[in-house]
């Protein structure tokens, strides 16, 4: 199994070069070309979630991607540090007091609805420590040596 990690701070301009190393390390696991798109637009999305979380929280944190290439799949890992409370811990629909933080979560749930549209198998968890979102792509089989 190989790993590529990548940190860096929470700003938009760095999101573009994680989605280039993110393509460039996908490319070099064999995942399709046809998928590679997704593959940038799925991590461009995650990546820009994990810097609106950490500048709206005042996380001071870098923003952590990790490229993991596995005999069958290529995976992403983007973690964050920004704390919110678990998904259980807020009756859905309840009314939030504060308009900016209303208007954050619309952003950060139609980022995860882009994200799931893009991935198939895709996974996001988040606590009081942050978050992270893990997708997965099928790769081919290694060729058989003689």
């Amino acid at each position: 199994m190989a790993t590529v990690e990548l940190r860096f701070s929470a700003l938009p301009e760095h999101v573009r070069t994680a989605r280039l190393v993110a393509a460039a390390v996908a490319r070099r696991a064999g995942v399709d070309e046809a998928v590679l798109d997704e593959v940038r637009l799925a991590v461009g999305e995650a990546c820009t979630r994990a810097v609106g979380l950490h500048q709206s929280s005042g996380v001071t944190a870098p923003v952590r991607v990790a490229l993991i290439e596995d005999e069958k799949q290529f995976s992403i890992e983007v973690g964050d540090e920004a704390p919110r409370a678990a998904p259980g811990d807020r009756v859905p629909g309840a009314r939030l007091d504060d308009g900016e933080e209303a208007e954050a979560e619309g952003e950060d749930e139609m980022g995860l609805a882009v994200i799931s549209g893009l991935v198939d198998d895709v996974e996001v968890t988040a606590g009081e420590a942050g978050g992270l979102i893990r997708m997965s792509w099928p790769t081919p089989p290694a060729p058989l040596l003689p």
